[in-house]
């Protein structure tokens, strides 16, 4: 596992570096890489990022299946446009079956813990398991919730897998703009049916 200082010496290296400058470094330290998306607002932003840099990098869709229509077309599009390498995980159960037995709890309902893990957490474990990457891509930017403040542009998951956010320091506007510039698309209608908040962590990246 990278150690501490070494993150520490990249975070600052790379504090003011273009998205694909920090993309280039992370495959130097390892072309073993995968990018992880669920097609949330901005998302096409580091999926054309990554793919500029390395074309058909495996793409993580961890789908809860509780997408929008709306989000749904949206990758759709975003997948035929940059021709993107993608490996769909969906939950064990269907969403029609769990809606029976177990509905969408709120989050500080007992069930609450069960149906993240359900819809979120073993979709990813079996995708990371499967891939077992050394570097994770993620579109994690600082001021989403307070543990992505603590965390920098390069920082290290609870596996051990090196994690890399190239646009942490972007604020919306810059990235309307960056989106604008390579002509992609994005979409708001995103629904989590894991978060009452938008600014509370799904449970990925803590």
């Amino acid at each position: 596992m990278i150690e501490q200082s070494e993150l520490n010496t990249l975070n600052e290296a790379f504090k003011n570096a273009s998205p694909s400058e920090i993309i280039a470094k992370a495959f130097e330290l390892s072309n073993e890489a995968v990018v992880t998306t669920n097609f949330r607002p901005y998302e096409a932003a580091i999926l054309h990022a990554v793919n500029t840099v390395k074309a058909k990098t495996p793409v993580v869709w961890c789908d809860t299946g509780y997408n929008t229509p709306q989000t749904y077309k949206h990758a759709e599009q975003v997948i035929k446009d940059l021709d993107l390498n993608v490996f769909l995980y969906v939950p064990k159960q269907t969403s029609s079956h769990r809606d029976v037995v177990m509905g969408i709890p709120s989050v500080d309902a007992p069930e609450h813990a069960l149906f993240t893990e359900q819809v979120k957490l073993e979709p990813f474990k079996r995708a990371m398991d499967e891939h077992n990457p050394k570097v994770w891509f993620t579109n994690l930017r600082q001021g989403q919730t307070a543990f992505r403040d603590s965390i920098g542009i390069f920082s290290v998951s609870k596996a051990g897998v090196l994690k890399v956010s190239p646009f942490y320091y972007w604020s919306d506007e810059k990235l309307d703009k960056y989106l604008e510039e390579n002509n992609l698309p994005n979409e708001f209608k995103y629904f989590d049916p894991t978060k009452a908040l938008e600014n509370r962590e799904c449970g990925l990246h803590a």
